[in-house]
């Protein structure tokens, strides 16, 4: 599933290619196209990203939004417009771009109401200015969940995925197994800017890269990551691999139903 950075990389996209023009939505497989019908022929005043959601918010107070989920697919290109290809909800030309959606958990029409209310059951997202980080570090220190189980619930930290909370738990030599309640005002802040940083990097370069200059391939003289997600990392699926820091072979576990990875030595438990 895409996490947040790839979501407001989107959104700026659409935004230089779509805003202030009037569009052509539809939906060649039709399961989106009672929604298409209700944005068609309108002005688009903007797209948005939030955590993992993305809108487009038209006008007459109409936005649509997306989830991609594990499958979603956006492509974009120039005309001529090409015949639709495969299961296309949502298809939207202007005058100058298109753009084909296919696959996503949600594709819907919202009204203002419902946008807010999307919004009100996210928590903070490290990408947007108005993020309430505070508030965020308040429910964590509220919970005996693990740390990483917390990062990754979107309702209090929109947009972290398992990459990134795997990796700015191991930036932070945290145990992913602590509890949300041993994590202080002063570490949360830590987090919190690491994590924002990191995920400001992958909004600019389009991929996930961790690791501090002194454990690039360059410097440690090795060879580059070859993983379909791209990026250098320190311990997403590595396991077994030597940590780039001390060495020791990096260990893989589920938790929260997802698979978790950490350096036993760089990370102990407290």
């Amino acid at each position: 599933m895409p996490e947040g950075h790839t979501i407001h990389r989107l959104a700026a996209r659409h935004r230089e290619l779509f805003a202030g023009r009037v569009l052509r939505v539809s939906s060649p497989q039709g399961r989106f196209a009672d929604g298409a019908t209700m944005v068609d022929g309108r002005r688009l005043h903007d797209a948005e990203a939030y955590g993992k959601h993305l809108l487009h918010h038209y006008e007459g107070d109409l936005s649509v939004h997306v989830h991609l989920g594990l499958y979603g697919k956006v492509a974009d290109g120039e005309p001529p417009v090409p015949e639709p290809v495969g299961q296309v909800r949502m298809r939207i030309v202007s005058d100058a771009h298109w753009l084909d959606l296919r696959g996503p958990t949600a594709c819907a029409v919202f009204d203002p109401a419902q946008a807010q209310m999307l919004r009100e059951r996210l928590g903070a997202d490290p990408l947007r200015d108005d993020a309430d980080s505070q508030k965020a570090g308040e429910k964590i220190r509220k919970s005996a969940k693990p740390i990483f189980a917390l990062l990754m619930d979107q309702s209090i930290v929109a947009g972290c995925g398992l990459i990134y909370a795997n990796e700015v738990l191991f930036r932070a030599g945290l145990a992913p197994t602590m509890p949300g309640r041993a994590v202080g005002s002063e570490l949360w802040d830590e987090i919190w800017t690491d994590l924002r940083a990191l995920m400001k990097e992958g909004v600019v370069h389009g991929r996930i890269d961790t690791v501090h200059t002194r454990h690039t391939p360059e410097a440690m003289q090795r060879a580059p990551r070859v993983d379909r997600h791209g990026g250098e990392v320190y311990v997403y699926r590595r396991p077994g691999q030597p940590c780039l820091v001390c060495g020791t072979s990096v260990a893989r576990g589920p938790l929260a139903g997802r698979n978790l990875y950490w350096c036993p030595t760089c990370q102990p438990a407290r």
